[in-house]
């Protein structure tokens, strides 16, 4: 069973306690290592550790951000009066009544800029704390969330790395196949090329020998047997429990090396061309590996 991880997700998770609500968003892209940006709210600053704990424990490579936005309730708020600046506005008013102003009326006063300020109501010490405890709730919640985005994507990702693997075993059965063919091969174009350049006075024993050099310089056999070895490999590492990104990502450096040495070594067209496929399947499996945890 495959059981790979994408570093891509995404997951949001919403909450509200007291007179705090919240809105916390978890998103993840490819990285090298795991690499956590946290951004909350001011005052709650114990929940940027919280949530690099929480990524620590559930992932091992990808970069993740986190964005925590909170609120507090305007119910929360407090009106009230500033008496300084009421008092200036009642100065003013009495020195133009006494010119034959109308006086002011106390709506009239309460609306003038600065007489009615809004302030934020006194909040006691243990509704904060358990405002900050839903928060770090919340963050363990959108990481699990993340989580299960992340395995669902894995999921969809192992079955096309699954599809390249099997199109990278059967082109590798394949070249086995052409690969057998080369010596004979090899043996009779030498023999026709000795014939042209030395006409019936090439040596049968000569043509042999040399056709068996050139053979055994074309043959792939251990190229073939390291492919058959990491295609096995690679489908060890797709059901393996543990992250296996990197390792996957360093197998597709040695398929490339066998398949390039594949290639320098081909004689016939047949078995260059199988080897030209198989260097574009490895490529589209690294292109994939890179999205791999």
């Amino acid at each position: 069973m495959l059981k790979l991880f994408s570093m891509t997700g995404f997951a949001r998770v919403e909450g509200a306690a007291g007179a705090w609500s919240w809105a916390v968003e978890a998103r993840s892209v490819n990285g090298r290592n795991l690499e956590v940006r946290f951004r909350g709210p001011p005052g709650f600053d114990g929940l940027e550790r919280i949530a690099r704990e929480a990524a620590q424990a559930r992932f091992a490579r990808g970069q993740v951000n986190v964005s925590l936005q909170a609120r507090r309730a305007e119910t929360a708020g407090a009106i009230k009066v500033n008496q300084e600046q009421l008092d200036r506005y009642l100065v003013l008013a009495n020195e133009l009544a006494e010119r034959g102003a109308t006086p002011p009326s106390a709506d009239g006063l309460l609306g003038l800029r600065g007489v009615l300020e809004t302030g934020e109501a006194e909040e006691d010490g243990d509704g904060r704390a358990l405002a900050e405890a839903a928060m770090a709730q919340g963050l363990a919640q959108v990481f699990d969330g993340l989580k299960a985005s992340r395995q669902a994507e894995g999921a969809a990702l192992g079955l096309v790395l699954q599809g390249l693997v099997d199109q990278i075993d059967t082109l590798t059965r394949e070249a086995d196949v052409q690969a057998a063919a080369q010596g004979p091969a090899i043996r009779d174009r030498f023999a026709k090329r000795m014939a042209e350049l030395l006409g019936e006075a090439a040596p049968s024993d000569r043509i042999i020998q040399e056709a068996a050099v050139m053979a055994a310089k074309a043959d792939v056999r251990e190229e073939l047997d390291r492919l058959t070895g990491h295609v096995a490999a690679a489908r060890a590492l797709m059901t393996d429990d543990a992250a296996a990104g990197r390792r996957l990502d360093f197998l597709t450096q040695e398929f490339m090396r066998e398949a390039n040495t594949l290639c320098s070594k081909s004689a016939a067209a047949g078995l260059t061309a199988t080897g030209l496929a198989l260097k574009a399947a490895i490529d589209q499996f690294r292109e994939q590996v890179q999205n791999v945890e």
